[in-house]
């Protein structure tokens, strides 16, 4: 599986992130590091991933419901395909945790 060009700084960024959490900085930390825009395009991702778990509805329909082009809703079906089996059913969980509340 692809991660990073370069992995240290990777390595760093997911350190740095897991430490903002940790101390309650994530959103501070992400604003910092990200645009709106960029901010938005994760949003996208998450509902897309979940979407495509959630099997109800054609890749097409998903693209068509969030706006976005066929190629975004590809490549997150494609990793969704790379990824553990068992990583995958630990994100289907907590998808269904967040959406109950």
């Amino acid at each position: 599986m692809y991660i990073s060009r370069n992995l240290d700084q990777w390595n760093a960024f997911l350190a740095m992130l897991q430490t903002a959490f940790e101390q309650g900085k994530a959103q501070d930390f992400l604003t910092l590091l990200l645009t709106a825009d960029e901010r938005d395009a994760v949003g996208l991702r998450l509902q897309i991933v979940s979407q495509l778990l959630d099997k109800n509805l054609s890749q097409r329909e998903i693209q068509q419901n969030l706006s976005t082009s066929a190629a975004t809703i590809t490549r997150g079906s494609n990793m969704i395909k790379t990824m553990d089996p068992n990583f995958i059913e630990w994100v289907k969980q907590h998808l269904d945790d967040v959406e109950k509340n």
